[in-house]
């Protein structure tokens, strides 16, 4: 009983910390009950100890996975399920692995390889085909921006490495809390404190010195409000930009410098090749031949088709036996006197723009894709990151498309290629008025400070904002309002350390998990 108990609480700690509703500092102890169920086995003369701790470590994060992200159910139901059960049984397996480490080495040793191949774990969840790094642990941080200003210099992966550290050196005074006199426990505990408020007080130094840099920019995000499920899709992309007239004409002047719609907010899938005759662009240059500097950034859908199942690249989807055709989720960026230019996104929603290893898939499931009328298309991804120019050479803005903001290093590939603003177009509304569109709202204060770049947010149905470079949220339009959010944001040129060299702490991780256990299995094998 006491261990089930252990794992129930160490599952609700770490969803009772989790952005927005949490208590962030309960993420500190989160894994602590957790890793005292695991030592308890360890030290027990119990049968089967691999099997209870891995059961018991499940329990522990299916609570945090469900709590923390049940929402995904309301776009996928078996998307959702998928996410939750399958990412709780890959957190559980780590923890195993923790154990049978530690049970050939020392409890220092496995303490290190814990904090160390879960790091590589959350590395490797941003690159796999079933990429799902919403529950990485740096991401805890996100309504708690004032003790993570260093992110800066680490990236996210800094704030993992902080929350385990801290969860196994409290761990570590408990196990020793026998064996220690009181003297070496309170000079342990100081310890545990100093590298807990070390990171606060210096992360409170570099907001109260950091200074906004760069040109000011004028900005309009539109928030249209649109059902996608009964309305979106139901409509043709004049209507759409007759939406777009309305909202913004009361608010566009000479001073403004971008109108930033949402991702598909143009919903009605144009022709690629066609599109440089389309009405819609028609109408866009003549809105913007009417102010000096402005220029317009949505998010559209596009089509191309093919009448050669080679033609379109390995991402090319069939439609019958005779059409073929690629799928896009793009960004448009419409400036004046200059053909516009496109961005077609590259980190995909699994499930629903991507189909994880379509060779196993289509082996599995052959033609059963097709016989859905394509319902389950893939969408066509660009490999670079593209960034936008305004029109006066002035303004650099990246044109990050919903998902992609949730992946830090991802994002500073558009700072490396010039952006000295981010702008995310994004359409939050399939997953309902749930905690999803408020944590993926606050993940991009997150990209703010590991970049020092302000941040514009269209979102369809909310939440739009205006985020600074130290990750403040200066303007905010509330989820399931329609209009616009006007404001100014500051540019910055400057490469922050985390730009310029990326996730350093994951590959550090990777390197230090797979050496402990290389060393480990050699050890076997040389004892036997």
């Amino acid at each position: 009983m006491k261990n089930f108990l252990l794992s129930i609480l160490s599952g609700l700690l770490l969803a009772l910390s989790w952005p927005t509703y949490g208590f962030t500092p309960l993420i500190f102890i989160g894994f602590v009950p957790l890793l005292m169920l695991v030592y308890k086995i360890g030290q027990s003369d119990s049968k089967r100890k691999g099997l209870k701790i891995i059961l018991f470590a499940y329990l522990t994060f299916l609570i945090w996975n469900y709590i923390t992200t049940n929402w995904l159910r309301n776009s996928t139901e078996i998307g959702g399920w998928f996410a939750v059960l399958v990412n709780s049984l890959l957190m559980a397996v780590l923890i195993l692995m923790y154990h049978k480490i530690q049970k050939k080495t020392n409890l220092k040793t496995g303490l290190v390889f814990w904090i160390t191949f879960w790091i590589a774990f959350e590395k490797f969840h941003l690159y796999w085909d079933f990429s799902w790094p919403w529950l990485n642990l740096g991401n805890v941080f996100a309504t708690s921006t004032h003790w993570i200003q260093w992110y800066e210099y680490t990236g996210s992966f800094g704030g993992s490495l902080w929350v385990l550290t801290i969860n196994a050196m409290l761990f570590s005074l408990w196990i020793n809390r026998k064996e220690y006199s009181r003297k070496i426990l309170v000079k342990n505990s100081i310890v545990v404190l100093v590298f807990l408020m070390v990171p606060i007080s210096i992360s409170h130094l570099i907001a109260a010195n950091y200074q906004e840099k760069g040109i000011s920019v004028e900005v309009i995000a539109l928030q249209p409000n649109i059902d996608p499920y009964n309305e979106k899709y139901n409509q043709n992309n004049l209507d759409f930009f007759h939406l777009f007239s309305e909202l913004t004409k009361n608010q566009v002047t000479e001073k403004t410098d971008f109108i930033v719609a949402p991702e598909t907010f143009f919903a009605k899938g144009e022709q690629l090749d066609k599109l440089q005759k389309s009405p819609l662009i028609h109408r866009l240059d003549d809105f913007v031949a009417e102010y000096p500097n402005l220029n317009i950034l949505s998010g559209i859908s596009l089509i191309q088709i093919f009448n050669n199942p080679y033609a379109g690249g390995e991402q090319t989807n069939q439609y019958n036996s005779y059409t073929w055709y690629n799928d896009y989720n793009s960004a448009l960026f419409v400036y004046k006197d200059k053909p516009f230019e496109l961005y077609h996104k590259s980190k995909l929603v699994v499930g629903v723009e991507t189909i994880p290893y379509p060779s196993v898939f289509k082996f599995v499931l052959g033609n059963f894709m097709i016989d859905l009328g394509g319902t389950l298309a893939v969408k066509t991804t660009q490999k670079n990151r593209g960034i936008f120019t305004s029109a006066n050479g002035q303004f650099k803005v990246a044109p990050i498309i919903c998902y992609e903001s949730v992946y830090g290093e991802f994002v500073t590939g558009y700072v490396q290629n010039g952006a000295n603003f981010l702008a995310i177009i994004t359409n939050d509304a399939w997953w309902g008025n749930t905690q999803g569109h408020k944590q993926h709202l606050n993940y991009a204060r997150l990209r703010a400070i590991e970049t020092r770049r302000s941040i514009v947010r269209s979102a369809n149905t909310g939440i739009s904002a205006i985020i600074n470079q130290k990750g403040e949220i200066v303007s905010i339009l509330g989820y399931n309002q329609k209009g616009v959010l006007k404001g100014r944001l500051k540019t910055n040129e400057k490469l922050t350390f985390y730009t310029q060299y990326g996730d350093y702490i994951a590959r550090i991780a990777i390197f230090v998990s797979i050496s402990i256990l290389f060393i480990t299995i050699f050890r076997k094998k040389r004892i036997f």
